[in-house]
């Protein structure tokens, strides 16, 4: 289940683009590949429990993000990726795999869950987590192994990524950032303009150099600082 606002963002991204190959991975239940289709694109599926894919008339193969994806290279021009980083073993072969599956100038569109908005960060200070990355106790995962039917890493949220790491990572392989955005504005943001100000206040202060070499920018942004519950990222294959 996607968070609201986050497969609208992702389509009026890709409208104005031309219609070509895509992979969309995790596809979960096949949401964002119906609507996808129904865009006009090419679409391949994959995920890792298959068997939860609900479109008869799509092919749906099984891979997991952590290792190799049943794909030849260089055979999408785009790939969609949503809600799939935090979940896996292995981020950095993630991206490895984006940059092998796309074409050259390929689009890559990711999300994960945004623990760098001013609420999670202020849940960070007074409980040490964030709201989507929460203690792993015995008992918390029994429960999620229960509601899952053994499949954890639906829920499981493993790996907290946020926009240093992504754009780490997303640099390293060679990707090109075209713009960031958040899935929907939260209704309750004004309950924190007194820190948001004292954020941005600190970053106006902070020296031209430290703030290309720390993003302070972009980190100070609204899609990144003000949240949604979702971060969203847009790049193209450069090298």
């Amino acid at each position: 289940m996607s968070r609201p606002g986050l497969h609208e963002t992702v389509l009026k991204v890709l409208e104005p683009l031309p219609r070509g190959q895509i992979l969309d991975c995790p596809a979960g239940e096949g949401a964002l590949v119906e609507r996808l289709l129904a865009a006009g694109f090419q679409v391949q599926a994959c995920d890792l429990y298959d068997e939860l894919f609900r479109l008869d008339d799509v092919e749906i193969k099984k891979g997991d993000l952590s290792g190799t994806l049943p794909y030849a290279s260089q055979s999408f021009d785009y790939v969609t990726s949503l809600d799939g980083l935090e979940h896996i073993d292995s981020p950095p072969q993630a991206f490895r795999e984006y940059r092998r599956l796309l074409k050259p100038n390929g689009h890559l569109i990711i999300s994960v869950p945004n623990i760098m908005n001013v609420e999670e960060r202020l849940k960070w200070l007074l409980f040490g987590y964030t709201s989507h990355f929460k203690p792993l106790s015995n008992r918390f995962k029994e429960q999620i192994h229960y509601e899952t039917a053994g499949r954890n890493a639906i829920s499981v949220h493993a790996n907290p990524l946020g926009y240093n790491e992504l754009r780490y990572y997303l640099e390293l392989n060679g990707f090109e950032i075209q713009g960031v955005y958040r899935d929907r504005v939260k209704a309750n943001q004004w309950l924190y303009f007194p820190l948001i100000g004292l954020i941005r206040l600190v970053g106006v202060l902070t020296p031209e150099a430290r703030k290309q070499d720390r993003w302070t920018r972009e980190l100070c942004s609204d899609p990144v600082l003000l949240g949604g519950n979702t971060l969203i990222i847009h790049s193209i294959l450069k090298k």
